[in-house]
């Protein structure tokens, strides 16, 4: 596995931008009131965060920082996905905090796969998001137990344009399928834990 060609890979692997959140900065969310609003996400995200679709991504125990990015992304269109432009479309800077709040909130656990070791992981991702999938800096997402195909869709999206990030786009641009598929298949079999908030 360390012999795949993602040597760029470095970077933060899913994050749609390093702008600053464009929320008022003294705004904090309520996890409370997060919960009661995340009705609008459990049926792709599960109201802890743990995805309930391949195609939707775990955010429960994400950074809230991260999560108020993309959601603000989407209401913006500087990020475009069928289901989420139109739901972001309708979050104030408010609910996206209280949202952001709730799920960061989750108390997520990750493990290697049996027989995989920390030295195995695909080297240029570890920097950003741990050699288990769990990130290590702020504006990246977690891909502990992300499904295969929503890594490998990401993957393909940023080489092909459809998504855009001004690291991403240019790595993803030089990675092959078989390059894409290690990756996705790595985080895919580390096990993925969130405990709800008691």
């Amino acid at each position: 596995m360390r012999g795949i060609t993602i040597l760029g890979l470095g970077g933060v692997l899913l994050a749609q931008t390093f702008a600053p959140v464009a929320l008022a900065e003294d705004l904090t969310g309520d996890p409370a009131a997060g919960r009661k609003k995340a009705g609008l996400c459990r049926t792709c995200h599960g109201i802890e965060g743990l995805a309930k679709i391949p195609i939707a991504p775990h955010i429960g125990g994400e950074n809230p920082n991260y999560i108020m990015h993309q959601l603000t992304a989407f209401r913006e269109g500087t990020r475009v996905h069928e289901m989420m432009s139109v739901v972001a479309r309708g979050l104030d800077d408010q609910s996206i905090a209280d949202l952001a709040a709730w799920y960061s909130s989750q108390e997520v656990h990750a493990s290697l796969a049996p027989g995989k070791t920390d030295d195995m992981a695909p080297e240029a991702c570890v920097a950003c998001h741990g050699a288990d999938g769990l990130a290590r800096i702020e504006d990246a997402p977690n891909l502990a137990g992300e499904n295969a195909i929503y890594i490998d869709t990401q993957l393909k999206a940023f080489r092909t344009g459809k998504r855009t990030h001004p690291v991403m786009s240019e790595i993803a641009a030089g990675l092959s399928d078989t390059d894409i598929r290690t990756v996705a298949e790595w985080y895919a079999a580390t096990r993925i834990e969130i405990a709800p908030v008691k």
